[in-house]
């Protein structure tokens, strides 16, 4: 009997160091991304928008789903960077996910901006500009806002 309750004990401690996860880490869901975009030298946080993101849990898949305010309803809430015309603009999001950039105006996306390695040029006309990062993830999906104004 004592040689059971051992074999309990020992099996029991070391299914729980098999983990790989860090303590406290396990119910972090859905994670929270690092999102920036670097301009001069300077980064500058990105509003976080819609997201969605999914993790299996045992035989089931745990999803969460948000419904947010558009990118041009964001923009009446977010502090424009004022900046002059034909800057780069560097898209920074922690694990690298596959990203796609756009331009919205009043009525929604206006058109999808091209980049190359994660980057762009804002326009040489003065104005306000919306942009929305959309990223994603191989088990997640998470759209950012920004707003720059061209001086």
């Amino acid at each position: 009997m004592r040689l059971v309750i051992v074999w309990l004990s020992f099996c029991m401690f070391m299914l729980g160091g098999c983990s790989n996860v860090p303590k406290g880490e396990e119910d972090v869901f859905p994670p929270s991304m690092n999102a920036v975009i670097h301009i001069n030298g300077t980064d500058y946080p990105m509003e976080e928008g819609n997201y969605e993101w999914s993790r299996k849990k045992g035989l089931e898949t745990e999803v969460v789903q948000t419904d947010h305010a558009s990118p041009n309803q964001m923009a009446d809430n977010i502090e424009p960077i004022l900046l002059t015309s034909d800057q780069k603009v560097e898209i920074k999001i922690e694990d690298n996910p596959d990203i796609s950039v756009y331009l919205w105006n009043d009525q929604g996306r206006e058109k999808t901006i091209e980049t190359q390695a994660d980057q762009f040029t804002i326009p040489s006309a003065k104005g306000k500009y919306i942009y929305e990062v959309l990223a994603k993830w191989k088990n997640g999906t998470v759209s950012y806002t920004f707003v720059i104004e061209v001086e």
